[in-house]
């Protein structure tokens, strides 16, 4: 994905919970489960209005647990970045073993992703320009999905069925922008039809 532009309401940080030298007792581990299922569910509903106590109080536990494991709020959306790039990943893997003309494969997995983008408003919020930290620390993840996306694009360039300067990062720019027109307010503002424009930007001229 490409860097954007800072957040100045949340500091950086430069660390994350999933580096931790020693491994969680299973107690731990149960209640970081439970704050990462609450905080998918809040940061999907109210983005980045959502707050450390509501993460809490959906997941069940003090929000003290909560800062034990994500010590800002910055921290906690990190780890969910990694979780969604890692999901679009995984689900980039099966397209590759999908069959069916390639370029359609891709732009299936295109309009799933945007799909599920569609449903959770802090991803849509970090991908419009939540900052470059955030991205910094999601850079392996990145490159990872970048990765299997130039797979799955030199396969639909060996039928000659996308565009030959095409690029994963073109695929990142294009998903950034179809995240910003979902939470832009203006009238008549569709982001499918905004996704379908582009993807046909992918064909072949």
């Amino acid at each position: 994905m490409i860097p954007l532009v800072k957040d100045p309401c949340e500091k950086t940080v430069t660390t994350s919970p999933n580096q931790s030298e020693r491994p969680l007792r299973a107690d731990a581990r149960r209640n970081r489960e439970r704050i990462l299922t609450g905080a998918r569910a809040v940061f999907a509903e109210c983005g980045s209005d959502a707050q450390m106590d509501d993460v809490a109080r959906r997941a069940g536990v003090g929000v003290g647990t909560v800062y034990r494991h994500y010590p800002t709020k910055e921290a906690l959306m990190v780890e969910l970045v990694r979780e969604k790039l890692k999901r679009f990943t995984a689900e980039a893997r099966d397209a590759l073993e999908r069959d069916g003309e390639p370029f359609e494969v891709l732009a299936d997995l295109l309009r799933a992703n945007a799909e599920a983008l569609a449903r959770d408003a802090g991803t849509q919020q970090v991908l419009a320009g939540a900052g470059e930290h955030i991205w910094t620390q999601a850079a392996a993840e990145q490159n990872e999905l970048l990765d299997v996306t130039s797979q799955l694009i030199d396969r639909a360039r060996r039928t000659g069925t996308i565009r030959a300067d095409a690029t994963a990062t073109d695929i990142a720019m294009l998903t950034c922008g179809v995240s910003a027109t979902m939470a832009h307010p203006a009238s008549g503002f569709d982001w499918r039809r905004h996704l379908d424009l582009l993807i046909d930007m992918l064909r072949p001229r």
